[in-house]
């Protein structure tokens, strides 16, 4: 007697795969890219095939979530190691043998592809930290935070050294997300955060003297110096260096509470706005929207990090756990850097908008990151059922 097996139906196999998907984060992540859809046509319209290239990144980046999120929690965690001894020795190669653009050295040939090593670590940091915690639960000591930050300042100083100030400050972000969760003590941070409060109140009132052309900060490199003091005056080089600020500015400002309307914006159209279908998009988007638009944009963000951190608490191991926070962190991060240096309260780093900016790896590295936190949700609904 021969056995035969039937095929399942599309919508069979479609609710087998959508089973344990969260809903309301899934939700989240279509109102923003609907968002950044409307914003990139209108910025990137007359920008090549700009628009229709972010089209297919978002399909691309949302097969990535699908994918990832079949992967149970217990698989991801078995990656950690691999991959972030494959991403620290990638970025050993870039430094050694990378391709060098603009005066930095951030992309590594293989064979006819070239990738940007230092976007691997911004996932696969948390990862490594989290199989760390995962693995000492229960007896978590200092020398195991000693352990956690030499992990994390490892790849920090390999993409800092680049330079790569941007992606520097968010792999170290996520990083120390994940060691905060893991319980680091207050007493420990309270200091640190007084003293970079110190540090930033020194800075601004001893501004005018430590940005005298000849100084040398010593820690940072001429062209992130700049940045800061452009920072503190945009003023001082309103047709260079402050150019970027100023029209940023300028944009947000003109859009006032209902904005220009779609398509309407001058400081866009007339590109006036430097990099608006990347770093500076945020403002492009508030011209046209006003208040009310970036209201809608605010509440899609605080929705999408609301809803993980609930899927980080609610998550069964600690791995789980503090993988789902990290990550969820991340897009915060993401979000305030980007819009805070677009609105002059931080320096320019180059960081994208979520969902938002043009910019394929990005995408990717965001739908990998949504993927996990899939991953983590489905598989602790699957566990109830």
């Amino acid at each position: 007697m021969i056995a035969t097996f039937e095929r399942p139906s599309p919508w069979l196999w479609a609710r087998r795969v959508l089973s344990g998907f969260d809903g309301p984060l899934f939700l989240a992540v279509l109102m923003l890219a609907a968002v950044g859809l409307v914003a990139m046509y209108s910025a990137g319209y007359d920008h090549g095939t700009r628009f229709v290239d972010h089209g297919r990144n978002m399909l691309l980046a949302l097969a990535v979530l699908f994918v990832v999120a079949q992967v149970p929690p217990q698989k991801l965690q078995q990656l950690a190691v691999p991959l972030y001894a494959l991403g620290v020795a990638l970025l050993v190669a870039t430094a050694i043998f990378g391709i060098t653009r603009k005066g930095a050295t951030r992309w590594l040939a293989l064979g006819p592809l070239v990738i940007q090593p230092s976007e691997v670590m911004k996932i696969a940091m948390p990862l490594m930290l989290a199989w760390w915690f995962q693995k000492r639960e229960g007896q978590l000591r200092v020398p195991d935070f000693v352990v956690a930050a030499l992990l994390l300042l490892v790849p920090v100083g390999l993409v800092l050294k680049q330079p790569d100030l941007g992606t520097s400050l968010l792999v170290l972000a996520g990083g120390l997300y994940v060691i905060f969760f893991a319980g680091l003590s207050w007493r420990l941070v309270i200091p640190v955060l007084v003293l970079a409060g110190i540090g930033l109140v020194a800075i601004v009132v001893a501004g005018d003297a430590l940005c005298e052309p000849g100084v040398d900060w010593h820690v940072l490199r001429e062209y992130q110096r700049q940045r800061v003091c452009t920072l503190l005056d945009p003023t001082r080089d309103p047709l260079g260096k402050g150019f970027h600020i100023i029209q940023g500015m300028i944009a947000i400002g003109s859009g006032g509470l209902g904005g220009k309307g779609f398509m309407q914006g001058t400081q866009t159209h007339l590109e006036f706005i430097p990099e608006r279908t990347t770093d500076f998009i945020f403002a492009a988007f508030s011209e046209e929207f006003g208040l009310a638009g970036v209201l809608v944009l605010l509440a899609g963000f605080t929705f999408l990090i609301f809803r993980g951190l609930v899927i980080a608490a609610e998550a069964p191991t600690v791995f789980t756990r503090l993988l789902a926070g990290a990550v969820t962190m991340g897009f915060f991060t993401y979000a305030f850097v980007n819009m805070g240096m677009v609105s002059g309260i931080l320096p320019v780093v180059g960081v994208p908008l979520p969902f938002v900016s043009y910019g394929g790896t990005a995408m990717v590295s965001l739908g990998l990151g949504l993927g996990i936190l899939m991953s983590i949700a489905r598989s602790r609904r699957l566990m109830q059922s």
